[in-house]
């Protein structure tokens, strides 16, 4: 099968030029993106980068479809929040998740914040891989806590889920 060739190629020598120029064929592409499936307007500008389009071709694309109401880094985080929290995740690691994907600190805390209730979520992460029944000694607490940690959970969740308090014994 014959390999086809990318856009701006050797035999297309000005085409990556205009290319990065044309903010209507960067906002065509973002909306192709975004129609598949949400994303936060960092990892769509890297993206577009990646395309080959230019900086301000990108920023007027993007800023366009911001205005439009089709590109909100808010909405993004509730439901990135929204669906982790529903598979599990504790939120250090979907707020790791998030910092990683370019959100800014306040979209992310009003994000969390607004979360489920974090000592339930992590009480039913517990239950769903160990059983209703409390564990029973300091072995299966240690267990059920990195499980826990590696989910995502701060240390009260899981103190508060594994009923690991010091003092309770």
């Amino acid at each position: 099968m014959p390999r086809r060739r990318a856009v701006g190629s050797a035999s297309h020598p000005g085409c990556d030029a205009e290319r990065a120029d044309d903010s209507a064929a960067a906002r065509a592409a973002a909306v192709a993106l975004l129609a598949r499936r949400d994303l936060p307007s960092g990892e769509l500008r890297d993206r577009l980068a990646a395309r080959g389009f230019g900086p301000e071709a990108t920023a007027a694309a993007l800023d366009a479809l911001a205005a439009e109401g089709a590109l909100d880094d808010e909405r993004y985080a509730h439901n990135y929040v929204a669906y982790h929290a529903g598979r599990g995740r504790g939120p250090v690691r979907i707020g790791a998740d998030l910092r990683a994907c370019g959100l800014s600190a306040e979209v992310i805390d009003a994000a969390l914040a607004e979360g489920p209730d974090w000592h339930a979520a992590a009480a039913a992460a517990r239950a769903r891989r160990f059983g209703k029944a409390a564990p029973a000694d300091w072995r299966a607490k240690a267990r059920q806590a990195r499980f826990l940690q590696y989910r995502g959970f701060s240390a009260d969740h899981i103190r508060a889920a594994t009923g690991a308090d010091p003092d309770t014994g």
